[in-house]
């Protein structure tokens, strides 16, 4: 397995601790207040959102990851595991950034196209690599 996979997926482990983190850090600001928001534009519920959006596709990434390098040692690889970090960051930024969940911002956007396109890459590659 080459180092930039393990470094990749690294990062995307740290992502989604960082967004755990963000999580923590609204709840605390809300102190004893309401602590399931439901409106789109509250910062806690952007923050619950983006978190769980990363706890829905990063482990299913850094799975087929390790899989591919398993599997291969493509450079191809490489490439995947760096485009997997890059969407998942742009799709956080993109998140925590709107100022609502209603609304799509190109970030966002870009983010969840990138993370179906390079999911789906991965799992193709594991396929026919076997």
């Amino acid at each position: 397995m080459s180092t930039v996979t393990v470094v990749c997926m690294a990062l995307l482990g740290i992502l989604l601790f960082l967004l755990g983190a963000n999580v923590t850090r609204n709840r605390a600001l809300r102190g004893a207040g309401n602590q399931q928001p439901t409106d789109p534009a509250d910062p806690l519920l952007i923050a619950v959102r983006a978190h769980g959006n990363a706890a829905e596709y990063i482990p299913t990434m850094i799975v087929l990851l390790l899989v591919c390098s398993v599997l291969s040692d493509s450079r191809l690889i490489d490439v995947l595991a760096v485009a997997a970090v890059v969407v998942r960051f742009t799709h956080a930024v993109g998140m925590l950034r709107s100022a609502s969940l209603a609304s799509h911002g190109p970030l966002r956007d870009i983010g969840a196209l990138g993370t179906y396109l390079v999911g789906v890459a991965l799992g193709v590659t594991a396929i026919v690599t076997i």
